[in-house]
């Protein structure tokens, strides 16, 4: 299993699945960050947090911890 968090910088990668819970999954899934969508990573920040990526054609910042419970190929 692959995360969001353990893409590369330049890398474009489809959301496979979404795992966490109840409010914090909602909001992810506001954001744009819906299964079979294309995510472009743009940069992240020197200590890993935020990683901010390209999603739907807007720019994006997500914490580490969100980064995580996003599975991609």
């Amino acid at each position: 299993m692959k995360t969001l968090r353990q893409a590369k910088v330049g890398d474009t990668v489809k959301v496979v699945k979404l795992h966490g819970e109840g409010a914090v999954k909602r909001r992810i899934m506001d954001m744009g960050l819906t299964k079979g969508v294309d995510v472009h990573i743009r940069k992240v920040a020197p200590l890993g947090d935020p990683v901010e990526v390209t999603v739907r054609g807007y720019e994006l910042s997500l914490r580490k911890a969100d980064a995580e419970m996003i599975e991609v190929e």
